[in-house]
């Protein structure tokens, strides 16, 4: 079973639109899949018209097997099955804190589906936090959203600045562009200049910026699904089919 998170330090950059259409276009290409929604706003079962899993609370993620596994819901789609989130995992990272190996909580938890999933995505909080480092340590790789814009590119840097700190493996990381614009110059830039600085960390493969993604909160769906002939289900098809090599 690979571990992969899609995970940005900063909000608004496609992180939960990216995790809901690659599970889903893992799951069509024939790999069993959960998508563990980890963010307590809870938007990856939205997309797939899933309610939150209220008796699923900060304690019971990490200690009851049983509840964790009642909790995980099928989707609409063969091999997508889903865990949703709900408010009470915003106090995961207090819990955590109390743990005496907090950081290999995730890890611990997560062997208990092994057996059903050849993959687990995680739909990570925009946070650095103890479940942070969590997921850092218990992921395979770790899928990094980035707008080609001054503070994604910050955010970025401050995400290899902490698994630097934390010597944590920068290898594991993997970022593609999001939300891009071709037709700004300041999009094209940033692009490059990343490209030059970051060549082994950054896929090839960019997400344009689409109304269609913009509308998988009205459809309810991956724009993989209601809109797979678009630009933006194509370029996401071809981000799936990289990360293959690299995962």
């Amino acid at each position: 079973m690979k571990i992969i998170a899609c995970y940005s330090n900063k909000g608004g950059v496609g992180k939960t639109a990216s995790a809901v259409n690659l599970a889903h276009l893992m799951a069509q290409s024939g790999q069993k899949v959960l998508l563990c929604d980890l963010d307590p706003q809870g938007a990856s079962a939205f997309y797939f018209r899933l309610k939150p899993a209220k008796k699923l609370t900060e304690d019971s993620f990490f200690t009851d097997q049983d509840k964790l596994l009642k909790a995980i819901k099928g989707s609409d789609y063969e091999n997508l099955d889903v865990l949703p989130a709900n408010m009470d995992f915003r106090d995961f990272d207090i819990f955590l804190s109390r743990l005496a190996k907090g950081h290999g909580a995730l890890k611990k938890t997560l062997k208990s589906v092994k057996k059903d999933y050849d993959i687990v995505l995680l739909d990570c909080p925009p946070t650095i936090s103890m479940l942070s480092e969590s997921v850092f340590s218990c992921a395979d790789k770790v899928i990094v959203p980035v707008i080609p814009s001054t503070l994604s590119e910050r955010t970025l840097e401050q995400l290899l600045d902490f698994f630097t700190q934390h010597k944590l493996e920068k290898s594991k990381i993997l970022a593609f562009f999001s939300m891009v614009q071709v037709s700004k110059k300041l999009h094209l830039d940033t692009m490059q200049r990343l490209g030059e600085q970051h060549a082994d960390m950054l896929l090839s493969t960019y997400i344009p910026f689409s109304s269609h993604i913009e509308r998988m909160g009205v459809n309810r769906a991956p724009a993989t699904d209601f809109a797979k002939a678009t630009p933006a289900a194509q370029h996401y098809l071809d981000l799936w089919r990289e990360l293959v090599t690299r995962i």
